[in-house]
């Protein structure tokens, strides 16, 4: 665990997600949980350890698996974006990938057979505060890699957690994602009223400006092929050669080549059935 700011954790030992750990007075806040079991039970152990506030509260900064498959373990209060409830009331409850699938990380893991999804407590539509003695936590809405994404934001020690907006080195999550929308929210970190903040990405721990200007690159370049597919009968070969570009555009590490294939494959033929509609040609789902 790294202590990127007094009394201010990141946790970026367990796969799939990066955690946060705010060690308040009245209890620690948290931000998203780990997905394995045993994992689960290690991260409660060390937030237990840290202090002996009665309350506990947990963040979850968008739907995504990899953060929301262990929220109910963590047993504490849940807080989240107002449409985070229906698309977890939407989900299966009985998951058994056979193999990857969606090129989420969970998947390569050995997930439990029923889900019970931890729908939040509380929730809010466009910005919240949450205050602790001297300690205050900003949540807004910045929809993009999801329609039910926020950041979470402490001004004080000008750390910034932003989910899946910055993703370096893979391919970025495109099912549920608004890539114009995507684009527009990151773009706000390069204002001056993110100037010497500490960026704080899910899947990549602390990143630098130059990363958040990687990925409107890359989004960018994504939005381009995304657009010459529209106005075209999609046929799968077209989803898998557009794929392989969108896997260039990625700095992806060669061994996570093939999951991160999968993942844009999956997530372009999702995107395209949400913003492009029926096709003469039916495109599958990989």
């Amino acid at each position: 665990m790294q202590e990127i700011a007094p009394k201010i954790f990141i946790e970026t030992d367990y796969p799939g997600v990066v955690l946060g750990i705010l060690n308040w007075a009245r209890g620690p806040v948290l931000i998203d949980s780990p997905f394995r079991p045993d994992d689960i039970r290690v991260w409660r152990a060390s937030v237990q350890k840290m202090g002996d506030g009665p309350e506990c509260l947990l963040i979850n900064l968008d739907d995504h698996y990899d953060r929301t498959l262990g929220s109910r373990q963590i047993d504490c209060t849940v807080l989240g974006h107002e449409k985070l409830p229906q698309l977890l009331r939407d989900r299966p409850v009985n998951i058994k990938p056979q193999g990857i699938e969606t090129g989420a990380d969970w998947e390569l893991h050995s997930p439990p057979g029923n889900i019970r999804w931890s729908s939040p407590e509380i929730t809010f539509n466009e910005h919240m505060e949450v205050h602790c003695e001297k300690n205050t936590l900003l949540l807004d809405y910045r929809p993009g890699p999801s329609s039910a994404a926020i950041w979470a934001t402490l001004p004080a020690e000008k750390i910034v957690f932003v989910g899946d907006a910055v993703i370096p080195g893979a391919v970025p999550f495109l099912a549920n994602a608004d890539i114009p929308q995507w684009i527009a929210m990151i773009e706000q970190l390069l204002k001056p009223e993110y100037k010497n903040f500490l960026i704080v990405s899910s899947r990549g721990g602390v990143v630098a400006a130059s990363e958040v200007k990687d990925q409107v690159k890359t989004l960018t370049k994504i939005a381009k092929h995304v657009e010459k597919l529209i106005n075209k009968p999609l046929r799968n070969e077209e989803i898998q050669k557009t794929a392989n570009r969108i896997l260039n555009d990625c700095d992806v590490p060669s061994s996570r080549e093939i999951q991160n294939l999968q993942r844009a494959r999956y997530g372009l033929t999702q995107y395209l059935r949400r913003f492009v509609g029926p096709q003469p040609e039916q495109i599958a789902a990989f």
